[in-house]
């Protein structure tokens, strides 16, 4: 929870006819609860859940929300979320109701929690209070996010529902954001963005994964979102009229067959739509696939091979009907997806040319895409030994197993794996195996056991010998060759994609490093002894700054792999009876390490551009980021660095929701005040048809028209199609659009974007 419970002042006037109606609001909403649960409650639920409602109720009875609501108004609406779209049981939605009494309330503790309600009630909201309050350590000097990520992810070992929960508090959060500050608004988006909307992706909870997207880029890009938004709402007529003229044809063919079954449209949520016009380079009104259909049909119960049959008959009915795109079939009936979702995607060619998906399901099918982790628990067999659920989380535990990973690193490892797309392979048994797409060999290796890994020598993919970085395909078959006397090495990391493999190759490569660091500092105070120098704290910190190294331990690695030699040592022995020299590494040492609570504006260049930062739109020395290359015009912000002031990213930079998640209060604000005379490079990106005389047309606009400076300039022609890059010097953002916009005017150009 971070959304603040103390007691402020509300432009409200509450009187007693006030508390009446919100009384009965509290009333009415605790009643929805009971009506909305996925699941039958008997008599005994309907009473645990009433007296969790009345404790929730007592120990919130002096608190309200930033937007002036009773406060039970939230747990009520985590306790909703969890019932009615989660779909958890009657333990659960008690734990919701339950989920900020001990950590708000000075009445209650987790001990009273165990007395009221058992002892897994009091388990699940003890999971929740710690996570609750991690948000309140102060330590900055490490990611503070990212640490906390980690430790609310060890509370699986508690029960998987505590993170189930906690995804259900962080969505009623974000959708009563409104009220709180727009830099608060960010840093929350930005951190669900990053974690919880790939974490609900990952346990199956789609629908809420879809509408956490959506509100995070409503407060992260809401220009962006809005514009979207706007459209959406422009051609929704024209959208409905298309898929009701899709699904009357379909209709037709279907109630011919001894079927049951419903047909939705789905359109795709604003953050999938952006996402697509980002990575295509295209504007709205080329997103073609901007809806779903949806038909899910009913099957007889615990009957698979039947369930399975009608599926495959849908799908040839609607191929009947449209043309199917070949590259565009997605089979996750015979092979689901590693958190339960079974379906078939088909997508096929509609009326007036346009592209559409269209997903098959049974009943039992869009409940687990839906409800995920309770449905999929409702249907499952008593016979059935493994799920796929608690397989996800041991190879999590498995992930959390090392302490030593810098967090930041972690958080990066463990997303690795969240969102990417799955493929299947066999071993030489023929079992299969998931993995994420973009897997290698090695990955597979780590996949079966860690040990395996470890001693991998080579591998054979479909009885072929290949390189151990060999991108793994849908349905290999791979065979790993192992060797005693193998041991992981740095080159391995280049080879691994897996969070898993990872961290494992890390680890070892670690203790290894660690071996020879103390054998390398033993080699180091025999030879310093002979030049007359004793090995303490003092000479060490002396050695490390001499050799421009971070840790001791990379300065006795390095004596130990013999990179720093005899010669090299009397070189630093020889300067430190130097005094000027000593003089000059020591102030380079200050300035180096100095700790970022103690730079002051006084050390900081008047000389500045047109950029001002913070709330006092200060003018402050900055560099531009170069994973973006912002210049005058971009939406920007600034970001403290350690070591090299302030980087000015964009913001929509890839590393934004990054830095905003885990480094917050290293965010400054940054706004452009007029242009400036510093000139900026941008590289431009342009495809369309080859015609004679087109290049000479572009770099005349370019040159000429727009006294634009190029850079480069590189093209490619392809049967008819040509594609090219250009590099521009330019001035401002301003003079950049009207570049691009003459340059979409030009006979045969298709798209232009800037990169």
């Amino acid at each position: 929870m971070f959304l603040n419970t103390v007691c402020v002042t509300f432009n409200i006037m509450i009187t007693d006819d006030y508390i009446e109606k919100e009384n009965a609001a509290i009333t009415k909403a605790y009643k929805e609860l009971l009506q909305v649960s996925y699941r039958t409650l008997t008599n005994d639920d309907k009473k645990l859940i009433r007296k969790a409602f009345e404790v929730a109720l007592d120990g919130h009875k002096n608190q309200r929300r930033k937007s002036g609501e009773a406060y039970i108004f939230h747990p009520l609406a985590v306790a909703k979320i969890v019932a009615e779209e989660i779909g958890l049981d009657a333990t659960s939605i008690a734990a919701a109701l339950l989920h900020d009494v001990v950590e708000d309330c000075e009445d209650y503790s987790i001990t009273d929690i165990e007395q009221l309600f058992g002892e897994t009630v009091a388990k699940i909201v003890n999971g929740l209070t710690k996570i609750s309050s991690l948000s309140k350590e102060q330590d900055m000097d490490v990611s503070l996010q990212a640490e906390n990520f980690r430790k609310m992810l060890l509370t699986l070992n508690d029960d998987v529902r505590v993170i189930i929960i906690k995804i259900a508090d962080r969505l009623h959060n974000m959708q009563t954001m409104d009220a709180m500050r727009a830099d608060k608004q960010v840093k929350i988006a930005s951190e669900t963005l990053y974690i919880y909307a790939p974490l609900a992706h990952r346990i199956g909870l789609y629908n809420i994964k879809t509408e956490l997207e959506d509100l995070g880029l409503k407060y992260v890009e809401p220009d962006v979102y809005n514009d979207i938004l706007e459209k959406i709402k422009d051609s929704k007529e024209e959208q409905d009229l298309y898929i009701k003229e899709f699904s009357d044809v379909i209709k037709k063919a279907l109630d011919k067959e001894p079927l049951e079954y419903t047909i939705k449209g789905r359109p795709k949520s604003i953050f999938s739509i952006r996402k697509k016009m980002v990575k295509q380079g295209i504007p709205f009104n080329e997103v073609y696939d901007k809806f779903a259909i949806r038909i899910i049909y009913k099957s007889e119960d615990n009957n698979d091979t039947a369930e399975k049959f009608l599926a495959w008959k849908i799908y040839s009915i609607v191929t009947d009907h449209f043309r199917p795109s070949p590259n565009r079939l997605r089979d996750w009936i015979s092979s689901p997806k590693s958190t339960g979702y079974e379906a078939l995607h088909i997508t096929v060619m509609g009326p007036k040319g346009q592209w559409v998906e269209v997903q098959i399901r049974s009943e039992r099918m869009n409940e687990i895409a839906e409800k995920g982790y309770a449905a999929h628990y409702k249907y499952k067999q008593d016979t059935e030994k493994e799920d796929n659920l608690e397989s996800w989380i041991n190879k999590l535990q498995e992930a959390l197993e090392n302490p030593e990973i810098n967090a930041v690193d972690f958080v990066e490892q463990f997303k690795l794996n969240l969102y990417s797309q799955e493929i299947f392979v066999f071993t030489p048994k023929g079992e299969l195996k998931s993995l994420p797409k973009g897997a290698t060999a090695l990955d597979f290796a780590f996949s079966i056991h860690t040990q395996i890994g470890m001693k991998t020598r080579g591998a054979k993919v479909n009885g072929k010998l290949v390189p151990l970085s060999t991108i793994l395909q849908n349905g290999d078959q791979v065979d790993i060759l192992t060797s005693a006397n193998i041991k992981p090495n740095a080159n391995w990391l280049n080879y691994a994609a897996t969070a898993r493999a990872r961290g494992k190759i890390k680890s070892a490569l670690r203790e290894d490093r660690k071996r020879i660091g103390e054998e390398g500092k033993e080699i180091l105070r025999r030879k310093l002894k002979q030049l007359k120098i004793i090995l303490n704290e003092s000479s060490v910190n002396q050695l490390v700054n001499y050799f421009k190294l971070k840790t001791s331990l990379d300065l006795f690695y390095r004596v130990g792999i013999g990179t720093i030699d005899n010669t090299m040592l009397k070189d630093y022995a020889a300067s430190r009876s130097n005094a000027l020299m000593s003089f000059i590494k020591n102030k380079i040492t200050r300035k180096v390490n100095i700790p970022k609570e103690e730079l002051n504006k006084a050390e900081v260049t008047a000389n500045y551009d047109s950029l001002i930062f913070g709330k006092e739109e200060e003018k402050l020395d900055y560099k531009y980021a170069n994973c973006c290359n912002p210049i005058p015009g971009d939406e920007v912000f600034g970001f403290l660095t350690v070591s090299e002031g302030i980087k000015v990213h964009k913001k929509n930079c890839p590393n934004a929701l990054s830095l905003n998640s885990n480094y917050a209060y290293r965010i400054l604000k940054a706004k452009w005040v007029d242009s400036t005379q510093q000139e900026f490079a941008s590289e431009i990106r342009i495809t369309g048809i080859d015609q004679i005389g087109l290049v000479n047309e572009i770099t005349q606009i370019i040159s000429s028209n727009m006294s634009v400076n190029m850079k480069s300039l590189n093209f490619e022609t392809d049967d008819g199609l040509f594609s090219g890059k250009i590099k521009v010097i330019v001035k401002n953002k301003s003079i950049l659009k009207r570049l691009l916009e003459k340059l979409k005017k030009i006979n045969g150009i298709d798209n232009v974007s800037r990169l």
